[in-house]
């Protein structure tokens, strides 16, 4: 694979590959500096128009009950109502509204993204780093990105004065192209 995909080579439907996806999160916590984490089980699709990125079009599925910190009690916490609220709310869901090109291999992917329920825009800075064909043949494109929400933006309030506001999202996705 490699960086130099024209980006008229992307356009096409792809869903993620969830072996080579990771997407996480770091927040800051008294004491203890950061909490990095992750979601273990989530699912994606994307439209992409690489003639013309304005028509791209992105959802995401995560399962808020596969949140981990590598801290079980901490992950339990998470998924209680105070964070997540998991059982109530099994999902958290983004879905573009918009696709911006910011440069030459650089997007704003904007839309609405819901947790507990809430629903609220937010912007992602994505990057294309890798596209083209693996060893076996199989399109694939590799993005990074990320943005800051205020998790009380969305009614995730729980340990006040431990935990910061503050939520940096980050994304690095591995898409396949199926069609």
């Amino acid at each position: 694979m490699t960086t130099a995909t024209a980006l008229g080579e992307l356009t096409g439907e792809y869903v993620l590959d969830p072996a080579r996806t990771r997407i996480g999160f770091t927040a800051r916590a008294a004491v203890v500096g950061k909490v990095r984490g992750r979601f273990e089980a989530f699912e994606g699709s994307a439209r992409l128009d690489g003639g013309s990125p304005a028509r791209s079009a992105v959802r995401l599925t995560i399962r808020a009950a596969s949140v981990q910190t590598r801290n079980a009690k901490r992950d339990e916490h998470l998924r209680s109502g105070d964070f997540l609220a998991a059982d109530a709310h099994p999902a958290l869901t983004f879905t573009s509204t918009r696709v911006r090109q910011t440069g030459a291999a650089r997007f704003e992917v904007t839309g609405d993204l819901t947790v507990r329920g809430v629903t609220g825009q937010v912007t992602v800075d994505m990057e294309l780093t890798e596209a083209g064909p693996d060893p076996q043949g199989t399109f694939r494109a590799v993005f990074t990105g990320r943005t800051v929400v205020d998790r009380h933006d969305w009614g995730v309030r729980g340990a006040r004065g431990l935990v910061g506001r503050a939520v940096t999202l980050e994304f690095d996705v591995t898409a396949v192209r199926r069609s």
